[in-house]
């Protein structure tokens, strides 16, 4: 367990809202902040500005990109939650959100994003971002701030320990309690993170 006087460590990450492996590894982080002085700090990116934009669609089937263009509603929506309460939002806007995309499997299901901004305390009013490019530059600048250091060539998670961004760790299932902080206390071996 966490003990009270510890100063946390502070984790950067990055999602997109759609990424399945990366709500995986979000669910791992939220577990390690139980059993490790670490906190989440929830920032978002795209994917579809990666793989659209930055890789100009290139390799994509007709399906994935589809996808992706389906992929700027959530984020947007993010951004604006963002813009309106704080980055603080983020952490129960994507909880909300992605609880209702990966665990109830409601992909296409449009109550999503109305039902996670209600959770989330949030105005409904919020959900016409999806639609907007009002905040794409947030997006956009919150994305280069882990990807100009990463480079493109990886996708979300994006988690930054102790001054080092990295991709990943990519794991399925989540570790849960005391397993989920050996999976960190093993970054540490990696990376200078006590």
């Amino acid at each position: 367990m966490v003990k009270d006087e510890e100063q946390p460590v502070r984790v950067p990450f990055w999602f997109d809202p759609l990424c399945p492996w990366a709500w995986i590894t979000s669910r791992w982080l939220l577990e390690v902040e139980q059993v490790r002085p670490v906190r989440a700090e929830w920032r978002i990116m795209s994917l579809a500005y990666l793989n659209l934009i930055q890789r100009d669609g290139k390799g994509l089937s007709e399906d994935y990109l589809d996808l992706m263009t389906k992929a700027w509603g959530p984020v947007r929506v993010c951004a604006a939650a963002a813009d309106h309460s704080g980055p603080g939002i983020l952490g129960p806007l994507y909880t909300a959100i992605g609880t209702r995309l990966h665990n109830q499997k409601r992909r296409d299901d449009p109550t999503v994003i109305p039902e996670a901004l209600s959770e989330a305390g949030l105005p409904i009013s919020v959900a016409s971002a999806a639609t907007s490019t009002e905040f794409d530059q947030l997006i956009i600048d919150s994305h280069n701030e882990a990807f100009d250091e990463i480079g493109i060539d990886v996708g979300t998670p994006v988690l930054r320990i102790a001054g080092t961004a990295l991709f990943g760790p990519v794991i399925t299932p989540a570790p849960r309690d005391e397993a989920a902080g050996r999976l960190w206390d093993g970054l540490g071996r990696v990376l200078p993170i006590l």
